[in-house]
């Protein structure tokens, strides 16, 4: 793959580690040992310092062949037609194969369920996944059946087209009905495995939210997403003071009302069908745990 710098006065391997968000630090470095990466033709060094214009080519190593298992485990398919299927996750399934889940995710339960009508775009660890929801959040997931529909589904993921809302419950209380949150979402500088609002190596990030219902110190609150970045409603509740109930990565480090994961649901997916292009919309109502928690803000 290659890359065009825009700025200049950046270090090669943090520009990399912002191209590449899906990877480690160790393993950004290794590529750069590995003689991987290419400054404008010529072998680059992590402390080489890129200009713009500067021509970056990657060459990403082969990936390690994992054997995905077909697994029988529940999905619950709330849409389905010849070219996309949407499936209401539960919280605690992780979506795919990674390192210390290889046989009990959602990609297992789907290539026991419809291994013959899959894209093959994202390859074997990732058949027919079009875009992710954490482990621990719940709600809506598009599939794509077919490369076609794939295609058309990340071409309105990339243009924003494709909507999602989600159901949050966050700490604290609003003065106002409704907002955005407008702020750019990047790697965390000391911990690779979390994100944080940063204007350095970031990508734009809006989420709308509005108020559903006030509670004694929380409230219930609905989430539009305009851009789709990793974590960015619990990176943004947590940036504007509110965070998401049970989030311990970006919120209260301590439990509270029982929730150790956080309270989030991704209820309606809006998209235009890839092969005719009408409107499709899906929802999926508020799972048991959500409705547990509201029941007990309403006893506060």
């Amino acid at each position: 793959m290659t890359f065009i710098a825009e700025a200049a006065g950046q270090r090669l391997d943090a520009f990399l580690a912002a191209m590449l968000p899906d990877m480690s630090r160790s393993a950004v470095q290794k590529l750069l040992e590995n003689g991987c990466v290419l400054i404008n033709g010529k072998p680059g060094k992590k402390n080489d310092r890129i200009n713009p214009g500067d021509e970056i080519q990657v060459t990403l190593p082969e990936p390690k062949k994992l054997d995905v298992e077909a697994k029988d485990i529940p999905l619950d398919i709330v849409y389905e037609d010849e070219d996309v299927l949407v499936i209401n996750k539960p919280k605690g399934l992780v979506v795919h194969p990674a390192a210390g889940h290889n046989d009990d995710t959602l990609v297992n339960g789907l290539l026991f369920a419809r291994a013959d009508a899959l894209s093959g775009i994202n390859g074997v660890l990732r058949p027919g996944i079009v875009h992710r929801i954490d482990k621990d959040t719940s709600g809506l997931l598009a599939v794509a059946k077919n490369d076609l529909a794939h295609t058309v589904l990340a071409s309105q993921l990339k243009d924003h087209t494709m909507a999602r809302t989600y159901e949050a419950i966050v700490c604290g209380s609003f003065r106002e009905d409704s907002g955005t949150v407008n702020a750019p979402i990047g790697r965390h500088p000391t911990d690779r495995k979390k994100m944080c609002v940063t204007q350095r190596n970031s990508k734009e990030a809006i989420t709308h939210w509005e108020v559903v219902a006030r509670y004694r110190g929380y409230t219930h609150v609905r989430c539009k997403l305009e851009t789709g970045r990793t974590h960015q409603i619990r990176v943004h509740m947590a940036h504007i003071g509110h965070p998401i109930l049970g989030d311990t990565v970006y919120g209260h480090k301590k439990p509270e009302l029982g929730q150790d994961s956080q309270c989030l649901h991704a209820g309606i997916l809006c998209f235009r069908h890839p092969r005719d292009g009408r409107p499709v919309m899906v929802m999926a109502p508020l799972p048991d745990y959500f409705e547990c928690v509201l029941k007990k803000l309403e006893k506060l």
